[in-house]
């Protein structure tokens, strides 16, 4: 009797701030491309109504299409009923839809709605990805309430700025928050360092607050100032696509990957490594 083959649920990690302008989408685009060029088959979840990671991948709507993280939301299809390749190997896209700025009205009254990500997630089928990055929202709204109570981890970008530590507190108050209420498990992996001009004095400010309070969780290799993160996007193509080997921002981001690779080693988790066997 054969039971078909395990299905792992994927590891979830959520590039959250609640403050914009700090490189999220940026972050969640390169690190979701990353991993996948590192061998874990890996899908970028855009939940961000603007839909600026799915415009990376060269993905627009289409009339009737139902294929988007709206329509999973509002129909709660399991995740990997929504996915679409890229033309980046091992990299599946769940892009935003058009719809998804006003799903938070239409899912207030939904059973369990804090959770529809969290069971869409649990319902992966074969050909599941073995890591979901998340891109979400500044702001709390449900949808990125979901994310929070499905994320297994947290990346926090933060930019080199005054701002941005103020939606980190909030962050945080919202993460102990979300614990409480939902049983939410998350926990931050990392934060990472962007805008990272070391030539300005608040730059130096801003990591040092950030390395005495947080110590190793800051990711040691920051994300520094570069048009080139800015252009690469406007030619729908990720940093390890647009930039060299020896390019800045790519050599950035591949730091980011080993690091956040590491550390899920570090707590027991192996993505990359070969599926559990099939029972027969």
């Amino acid at each position: 009797m054969s039971f078909g083959p395990l299905i792992r649920r994927p590891l979830v990690l959520a590039v959250a701030n609640q403050k914009g302008g700090v490189g999220k989408t940026t972050t969640a685009v390169n690190l979701a491309a990353g991993l996948a060029i590192a061998g874990v088959r890996t899908a970028l979840l855009d939940l961000d109504g603007q839909g600026s990671a799915s415009a990376t991948f060269r993905w627009e709507s289409s009339p009737g299409e139902a294929r988007d993280a709206a329509t999973m939301f509002a129909r709660e299809l399991p995740l990997t009923s929504v996915l679409r390749e890229t033309h980046v190997p091992g990299l599946s896209l769940v892009p935003a839809g058009d719809s998804l700025a006003g799903i938070d009205a239409k899912l207030a009254t939904s059973f369990g709605r804090e959770r529809i990500l969290a069971r869409c997630v649990a319902a992966v089928r074969e050909g599941a990805p073995e890591a979901v990055v998340v891109d979400t929202a500044p702001y709390l709204g449900l949808v990125t309430l979901n994310a929070l109570v499905a994320a297994d981890y947290l990346v926090v970008p933060v930019s080199c700025e005054y701002l941005p530590m103020l939606g980190l507190r909030l962050l945080h108050r919202t993460l102990e928050d979300v614990r409480r209420r939902y049983g939410a498990r998350a926990e931050v992996l990392g934060y990472l360092l962007t805008m990272y001009d070391r030539r300005e004095a608040i730059t130096v400010e801003v990591e040092g607050i950030l390395r005495r309070t947080f110590g190793d969780l800051v990711f040691p290799q920051p994300a520094r100032v570069d048009t080139r993160h800015k252009a690469s996007p406007s030619h729908k193509k990720t940093i390890f696509e647009f930039e060299g080997p020896s390019g800045r921002g790519r050599s950035d981001y591949a730091a980011l990957v080993e690091e956040v690779l590491r550390r899920l080693r570090q707590r027991g988790h192996h993505p990359g490594a070969p599926p559990p066997p099939s029972f027969g």
